[in-house]
């Protein structure tokens, strides 16, 4: 691997195995799928005429945003970016919810883009959107890949922009689950130290194949699923996330006849799959070649895991392939999760000495034991647990944030110099510096890292301290009309701290009665398993529950939106003193039901 520039990398490639299969596109057909795809020769190409255009609008160091669908032209646009020296800006399309397009239009301004690049798919609504956002003055071009190329890229002596390991690469917008998103400057220097500590760890060459559904907007998508096959000369093979949303099957199907080796998700992928692949569709998978099933961007529960590994064993999967991973954007991608061999690490805990910041291993089936997924080892890094206050070290098993140091450690935040002091220029207390301040609560045990919880979302109720994705993943199991439904916990001063649940519910062919029944279960249960009194549940509709790029649960934009009362409820069971500070114009009942 090269240790320049992601270019440099790829064109080594292009030279070395120039027909090689560079990416595979699938796209849903039915139950079926699809294939295109761009073999190394062909992607240079046309890489070759996307820095063609850029270079006569653009000069080394702008902002390109890329307004993609997952796809072919997406890899050649990113590519052609980095041939012509510009910064590229992937983002989601402004289309289905106003919260996204907002997103893209303040990403679009915050990195002060000089040029947007799309597919002539999405052109037209590109155009709308950059008029209607006041941006059409931004150069505007679709990449075409049936087009031959610029004469000028297609001369002998032409050279993409070389690149050096401390130029800005691309900039990854945070996904924002506890604030503003950001845009983290990554370096060429920054994702060849990651992706090479990891494949050189497990083992990875230019036969290892990659198969994602992810966004490439999204940090695992891009550099674990796309980048890192790229850097080594092997095939990214890549779904539209929608298609998998739709036909979780096309995703195994895809590893299954392409042979991947590699494919990572966030854990509610894995048990999408549990729960709605029939009988049929295993018995016609072989994932016996999937070796890295990578399982990071948010907590790992360890019921997914088995589950997912009983439903697929008949079809060759082994629980050992699960690799739980930590990982942030401000870290390039990957902290810890390497393990060349052997399966997850499951520790039973005790919830209250959990709740005093320490971890109190118990005996495998203990009960009321909390179980924890490891997020694995370190990989080239200094990670250390800190003591958020002091600055200094705290000993192995007790939970304090997540610091790091090192070569993946990416610059900062563009255009956010204050923001970029605060998060990456962290000093212990023993005096050393130039730590990165994750946020991230963990915990040390056996060299294996524990992640347990974000400082910002914490919960201190009634003196305890409670983690929402374990109150979530409760609730989750409380009736079956909540699977596969996001859940949203968080806590608001009442004057104490209560607990508010929001949980998406279809509530269309529901009567008043089973949904204030299945409100009330909620409320017992947790009731039962907490020892706290939980009063207030909110349904709202699919797809009100907002999530990150990757999945992540919003909690603090939840708790916003609840906290001002623009919160679209269709069910809304409160306490009586949050009516009263929150509701003060709601008397009475709660929300009827039946609005979605």
């Amino acid at each position: 691997m090269s240790e320049g520039s992601i270019v440099e990398a790829v064109r080594q490639h292009v030279a070395g195995s120039p027909e090689r299969q560079a990416v595979v596109f699938c796209r849903a057909a039915g139950e079926r799928f699809t294939e295109s795809c761009l073999t190394y020769a062909e992607l240079d190409r046309a890489a070759r005429s996307t820095a063609a255009w850029l270079g006569r609008r653009c000069r080394p160091g702008d902002r390109v945003l890329l307004l993609y669908p997952t796809g072919l032209e997406f890899v050649a646009g990113f590519l052609g970016c980095l041939y012509a020296g510009a910064v590229p800006v992937p983002v989601p399309l402004p289309a289905n919810y106003r919260h996204h397009a907002d997103r893209t239009s303040a990403i679009a301004r915050n990195a002060d883009v000089a040029a947007v690049l799309t597919d002539p798919e999405n052109l037209g609504v590109v155009a709308d959107w950059m008029l209607q956002e006041g941006l059409d003055q931004l150069a505007l071009a679709a990449t075409d890949l049936t087009e031959a190329g610029a004469v000028e890229a297609e001369r002998p002596d032409w050279r993409p922009y070389p690149g050096r390991p401390d130029d800005i690469a691309f900039l990854q917008y945070t996904s924002g689950s506890t604030s503003d998103p950001k845009g983290v400057m990554v370096t060429h220097g920054n994702v060849l130290h990651n992706i090479g500590s990891v494949h050189r760890t497990l083992g990875w060459t230019d036969r290892t194949r990659f198969c994602s559904w992810l966004p490439l907007y999204h940090d695992m998508g891009l550099i674990a699923m796309l980048i890192a096959p790229l850097l080594l000369g092997s095939t990214a093979v890549l779904i539209r996330p929608n298609d998998f949303l739709k036909r979780p099957h096309l995703w195994l199907a895809a590893i299954d006849r392409y042979g991947a080796e590699v494919a990572c998700a966030p854990n509610f992928a894995y048990d999408l799959c549990a729960r709605l692949l029939t009988d049929e569709q295993v018995a016609g998978l072989d994932l016996s070649r999937w070796r890295y099933a990578c399982n990071g961007a948010e907590p790992v529960d360890p019921a997914t895991l088995e589950r997912f590994a009983a439903r697929f064993a008949p079809a060759g999967f082994r629980y050992e392939s699960f690799l739980p991973t930590y990982g942030l954007a401000e870290a390039t991608l990957c902290v810890t999760g390497a393990r060349p061999s052997g399966g997850p690490v499951t520790v039973y805990v005790d919830p209250e000495a959990l709740a005093r910041h320490a971890l109190a291993p118990l005996p495998p089936g203990t009960p009321g034991g909390l179980a924890l997924v490891g997020s694995g080892r370190v990989n080239a890094l200094d990670v250390r647990i800190v003591d958020p206050g002091t600055g200094g070290r705290v000993p192995d098993g007790r939970v304090g944030e997540v610091w790091i140091r090192g070569g993946s450690v990416t610059r900062g935040y563009w255009g956010d110099p204050v923001a970029t002091r605060r998060a990456f220029g962290a000093v212990g207390a023993d005096g050393e510096g130039g730590f990165l301040r994750t946020g991230d609560l963990g915990v040390f045990d056996g060299g294996e890292l524990y992640v347990t919880g974000r400082i910002k979302e914490m919960m201190i109720v009634h003196g305890r301290n409670l983690y929402p994705h374990d109150v979530e993943r409760e609730v989750r199991e409380v009736s079956a009309a909540f699977a596969g439904l996001p859940c949203a916990v968080f806590s608001v001063p009442a004057p104490r701290e209560e607990i508010v649940v929001v949980q998406e519910l279809r509530s269309r062919g529901r009567d008043a009665a089973e949904i204030a029944g299945l409100a009330g279960a909620v409320r017992a249960a947790l009731s039962r398993i907490l020892g706290l009194r939980v009063a207030n549940v909110v349904f709202v509709r699919v797809g009100q529950v907002r999530r990150t790029t990757s999945g992540k649960i919003q909690r603090t934009m939840m708790r916003e939106l609840f906290v001002s009362g623009v919160l679209d409820a269709t069910y809304e069971d409160l306490d009586s003193e949050l009516r009263r500070r929150y509701r003060p114009e709601r008397a009475g009942a709660p929300v009827p039901a039946g609005r979605g």
